[in-house]
């Protein structure tokens, strides 16, 4: 899951508008930061290499330290300590470990296959990128609608007045989310637009990865910020 993760984190904010939207985003993306890092750590190498190359269905990574049930017990203490310290408040910092158990939950219906520790050991989750990645976009488009259905209504019941088109922003990155997901489900961009093999060191896989989600971050930081709230 992608953008779901962050409906999640707008979600989190909302209900403790004290905590900085920045760290609850970055806490719903948690396990796959740490995936990021421990792939140029050769710990979770991914595949395939070249980015015109991938899709969600062909995509091989084992999350052992990331993603993987045991390890989870170590992001949270990670994302507690770290909520804590910005904060300097418990409720904070212990959303914050909510939203990373949220990842390892929505990741269990619409994710890459995770498991207790280990390639070996029992799967925990269904898998749906590999199995049935159209299921898996389906079941995030259904949550991010939700979500986001929830998120603006409360923010009405909150006194807080956005603007349509403040609105349409913030659902742009989700819709944009979805069908980037969709485009690549099971067709690469090379297959989409018959690009020949070259190599010129900047379209690997990992790199465009980690711009996309930081730039969603950037992105979603500066627009759910942007509203007027209500005087009674």
């Amino acid at each position: 899951m992608l953008a779901g993760h962050y409906a999640t984190a707008l979600i989190a904010h909302q209900k403790y508008p004290k905590g900085t939207l920045l760290y609850f985003l970055i806490a719903s993306q948690l396990q796959d930061f740490l995936w990021f890092i421990f792939h140029y750590f050769g710990l979770e190498k991914t595949g395939p290499e070249d980015v015109l190359n991938a899709t969600l269905s062909n995509m091989s990574v084992n999350m052992l330290f990331s993603h993987d049930l045991v390890p989870q017990a170590f992001w949270l203490i990670l994302i507690f300590i770290i909520g804590k310290m910005l904060s300097k408040s418990t409720k904070v910092a212990l959303l914050g470990t909510l939203l990373v158990v949220g990842h390892f939950v929505l990741d269990f219906f619409s994710g890459h296959p995770h498991h207790f520790f280990g390639e070996h050991s029992q799967t925990i989750g269904l898998g749906l990128y590999a199995t049935n990645v159209f299921l898996a976009i389906g079941i995030e488009a259904i949550f991010c609608i939700l979500a986001l259905m929830y998120f603006f209504k409360q923010d009405a019941a909150n006194g807080i007045n956005r603007t349509s088109k403040n609105k349409k922003y913030i659902i742009g990155l989700f819709v944009f989310g979805i069908l980037f997901m969709l485009s690549i489900a099971t067709t690469s961009f090379r297959q989409w637009f018959g690009i020949p093999e070259f190599n010129i060191g900047f379209n690997t896989n990992m790199p465009i990865l980690i711009s996309t989600y930081i730039g969603m971050i950037i992105y979603l930081n500066f627009f759910v910020s942007r509203y007027n709230v209500s005087k009674n």
